[in-house]
């Protein structure tokens, strides 16, 4: 099903009083004709392609697009907390995730990884592999091991508690990263 949306430009406007709205700009969005088709599956270049229409998919790996020479997917690593899982909400834990996430992007958001990792080509078919450890312990023990490697990462303290909760790597060419990852369990 295809959801037309207006062709006319909208105008949006922020809630404010009436004496700072005169002071406010007017934002003109793009004119849409259609709506894009619901995703069925974020993994694949095709899929990406079929929502962007009209928008080239991401390069397949080894055509040097937005992968490094060679081939190799560049992709961010997450690690959660098992224990946390196990005990705490879902979504919290799922928060938690997201946080290091967004905060290991951010920080190192001017790298050219990062920047592919983010390009307009790359954002529907982004590569993240998220894992587990038993528990706070090995979770210092691998940002220690990482920082020892040193691979740009994000270990999230929950504040205020002050309690380390995941890890989550900028966005790295595999190659570079995985021999870090390869004893943990995927995150189920």
């Amino acid at each position: 099903m295809e959801t037309l949306l207006p062709s006319s430009s909208v105008r949006l406007r922020a809630l404010l009083p009436r004496s700072c709205s005169d002071r406010v700009p007017t934002v003109r969005n793009r004119t849409l004709r259609h709506a894009p088709p619901p995703r069925r599956n974020m993994s694949t270049a095709a899929d990406a392609a079929d929502v962007t229409a009209g928008v080239p998919a991401p390069s397949p790996p080894g055509s040097g697009g937005d992968n490094p020479p060679g081939g190799d997917v560049v992709v961010q690593y997450v690690v959660l907390r098992r224990d946390l899982i196990d005990t705490w909400p879902f979504g919290s834990v799922v928060t938690q995730g997201c946080h290091a996430s967004v905060a290991a992007v951010w920080s190192y958001r001017h790298h050219p990884d990062v920047l592919a990792y983010c390009s307009d080509h790359n954002l529907d078919s982004m590569h993240k592999v998220t894992l587990e450890v038993k528990g706070e312990t090995q979770l210092r023990n691998l940002s220690d091991k990482l920082k020892t490697g040193g691979i740009d990462h994000k270990l999230w303290v929950e504040q205020p508690e002050d309690y380390p909760t995941c890890i989550a790597t900028r966005p790295y060419p595999k190659s570079q990263v995985a021999s870090f990852f390869k004893k943990l369990k995927l995150c189920k």
